[in-house]
């Protein structure tokens, strides 16, 4: 595969973009999630959704452990080159790690975050044999 877009991407300080998951039929953002270029380029060739995790250091291939698999639908660059919009088929309905079909469930009201989603799936049952360290 060609790696020319690759230079298109400004990176951080970190060798990272802002990479922002949003399900490709309802239009709602799911996650964000950090890429480097090797996380990226395997993303553009498998169609599958590989992100870089900070707290880890490592390549994290969404799903691989809970079965949420994103399977990326079209990717876009913002015109600053700065941050990356994929849209996913989100298999399994859940996104995020808490179980939520999305990251986004808290909504800032009178000063306060109210949980504004319900949990889909108990995380203890999606990541029962996963070091969560």
């Amino acid at each position: 595969m060609n790696t020319n877009f690759l230079q298109h991407i400004k990176w951080n300080d970190d060798g990272l973009v802002a990479a922002i998951a949003q399900d490709a039929s309802s239009g709602r953002v799911l996650m964000m999630a950090w890429m480097n270029a090797e996380s990226l380029q395997i993303s553009a060739e498998t169609g599958d959704a590989v992100y870089w995790s900070r707290s880890r250091s490592k390549l994290w291939r969404k799903g691989e452990s809970s079965g949420n698999v994103q399977k990326i639908r079209a990717m876009e660059l913002d015109c600053d080159g700065d941050a990356l919009l994929l849209q996913v088929e989100q298999l399994g309905g859940i996104a995020c790690h808490t179980g939520r079909q999305s990251c986004f469930y808290r909504r800032l009201n009178t000063g306060d975050w109210q949980t504004t989603e319900a949990v889909l799936k108990d995380p203890a049952t999606m990541y029962q044999n996963v070091d969560k360290s």
